[in-house]
């Protein structure tokens, strides 16, 4: 697979500033402190070309990245228990909403969850939303590496359930810590967006 060349290239709110050149893009959701951000630079291969923090609510805009002059990976603002004000927030979620339902250019959306937990009814509500959206979803089970091996089969099992998974529903595991995961992630986003 071709090496990615990515460099960042806008925050955005609102829709007038999105990029217009109508490239494909996927973009990244989940809850706040998932591991977005991180899993976002292992894929890179670029440390701190996404901002990690451990402060939830660190992505407060769209933030497009450029991926070989052909895509744009798109890093959406966590949602849940970011630590904003709450008018804040529901602007970050008319917005966020919008662009999920109508941005046209967008060809998969990589849904993250924390391999860890019991996936939330905010997970639920966003899988929804996608599913209504009728826009393509990888599902993305983040820090496996946190788990023991024990723990794993029962874990991503208990986030299939909780989801109400079909039971061909791709679910990766993925670990920015070992990189468990990434040539999957990699090949599942250059096939859908073209790379």
């Amino acid at each position: 697979m071709k090496p990615w060349k990515v460099s960042f290239v806008k925050s955005a709110l609102l829709p007038e500033d999105y990029p217009k050149d109508r490239r494909p893009e996927c973009a990244f959701v989940g809850r706040s402190n998932v591991g977005k951000s991180s899993l976002l630079n292992t894929l890179f291969n670029q440390k701190g070309l996404a901002k990690t923090s451990s402060t939830p609510g660190k992505t407060q805009t769209l933030n497009y990245f450029d991926v070989n002059g052909k895509a744009y990976l798109v890093d959406l603002p966590g949602y849940g228990f970011a630590k904003v004000p709450k008018a804040l927030k529901e602007e970050w979620n008319r917005y966020m909403w919008a662009y999920l339902r109508e941005r046209e250019t967008l060809k998969l959306v990589v849904a993250l969850v924390d391999a860890r937990h019991k996936p939330s009814a905010l997970d639920a509500e966003m899988l929804a939303l996608l599913d209504e959206a009728a826009v393509p979803t990888l599902l993305v089970a983040t820090k496996i590496d946190k788990l023991k091996q024990s723990e794993r089969r029962d874990n991503l099992r208990r986030i299939r359930h909780t989801l109400d998974l079909h039971p061909e529903a791709e679910l990766l595991p993925f670990s920015s810590v070992n990189r468990e995961g990434l040539p999957a992630l990699r090949a599942i986003i250059a096939e859908q967006i073209g790379l």
